[in-house]
């Protein structure tokens, strides 16, 4: 009997020591990229993040945000590799700007690749959190990056200074800005504008100074934090892409924490991500638009495209869809098709 105790606490002073021998070797602090500030429903989602992690790891695992990309100098399409190499442990990162390493996640930037309004957000949910979303993930795995889940910026709209955008034609020869990464060229291209490529915080100065006309950017995720309407009076509503969010960490990273922990930055993930969606979407669905009417209250000239005037820009960048297929791989398309095609 004494041996048999004596084996049993042996067995437990293991067990005890083997998660703490683990835990000891946890870095102090991780570091968690966000792009932009800690307003808006984006850099809210990441705090919330790094609080409920060390809420439910007891402490355990300490993570600092450093917002506006702090971590890759300005060019946020670097982010990506920074997260895999790991110069950050963790990444709340646009699907966009890792989209230039993962070109499969170009997938969310072919034009007119969903439906306008409600039937729109399921069909990018089908998708996301579908077949298409984990062929996504085992890719990123792959590429040594573990995907926790997924946010949203929301389906990205135009703004200008000079005039409403209802067709095509009404883009000819308007200089916008565009993130960096070549598709977003595509399509402005053959929508006869002129996209150029330059960070937030110069677009900004250019806008007040007339020498960019426009831009594209979600609505409660930028250009109502970062209020647009006070240097562009017009904005066109056509839904032409969407820029979801993946929360990612370093698979090496991953790896080092306990299964328990695992699990438990997996619930934080969700938790903070499935906030952060309903933010990003808050008063553009189920008929409540009081995001489109507090932008008419700012003095904004509000155009809403319909399915008729969306098809014509859609024709107009069919080419752009038909090269970029093959880079994003055909089978992820198709299986994104399926998805879409079962929303009602």
């Amino acid at each position: 009997m004494r041996k048999v105790i004596s084996t049993l606490i042996a067995l437990a002073l293991v067990i005890g020591f083997v998660p703490n021998a683990l835990h000891a070797k946890y870095k102090k602090e991780y570091k968690l990229s966000v792009v932009v500030g800690p307003k808006g429903p984006w850099g809210e989602a990441a705090t919330r993040f790094v609080q409920l992690v060390k809420e439910k790891t007891h402490g355990r695992v300490n993570i600092k945000p450093y917002f506006s990309g702090q971590l890759f100098a300005g060019k946020q399409t670097n982010e990506f590799l920074l997260l895999k190499s790991g110069v950050a442990d963790f990444a709340l990162g646009s699907t966009i700007n890792w989209s230039t390493t993962v070109k499969s996640l170009n997938l969310f930037s072919l034009p007119f690749f969903f439906a306008a309004g409600d039937k729109g957000y399921a069909q990018v949910d089908a998708v996301t959190h579908g077949k298409p979303g984990k062929m996504i993930f085992e890719q990123l795995d792959k590429l040594g990056v573990v995907g926790l889940g997924w946010g949203e910026n929301g389906f990205r709209e135009i703004t200008n200074s000079k005039h409403p955008i209802k067709t095509p034609d009404d883009l000819k020869g308007l200089k916008i800005r565009v993130v960096g990464s070549p598709i977003f060229i595509d399509i402005y291209r053959a929508l006869g504008a002129n996209p150029t490529s330059m960070n937030w915080g110069e677009a900004v100065t250019a806008f007040r100074q007339g020498v960019v006309d426009g831009q594209e950017n979600p609505i409660n995720v930028v250009i109502i934090p970062y209020k647009v309407y006070e240097f562009h009076k017009y904005i066109t509503i056509w839904h032409y892409l969407i820029d979801p969010l993946i929360m990612g960490v370093n698979k090496k990273v991953w790896n080092s924490f306990t299964p328990e922990d695992q699990k438990a930055i997996r619930e934080a993930a969700e938790i903070a991500l499935a906030e952060e969606v309903a933010k990003a979407r808050c008063g553009l669905v189920g008929g409540n638009l009081m995001a489109i009417e507090y932008l008419k209250s700012k003095g904004m000239h509000v155009t809403i495209l319909n399915d008729q005037e969306r098809a014509a820009f859609k024709a107009k960048t069919k080419k752009v869809y038909k090269k970029w297929v093959p880079v994003i791989g055909r089978d992820l398309v198709k299986a994104a098709e399926e998805a879409i095609s079962k929303v009602q």
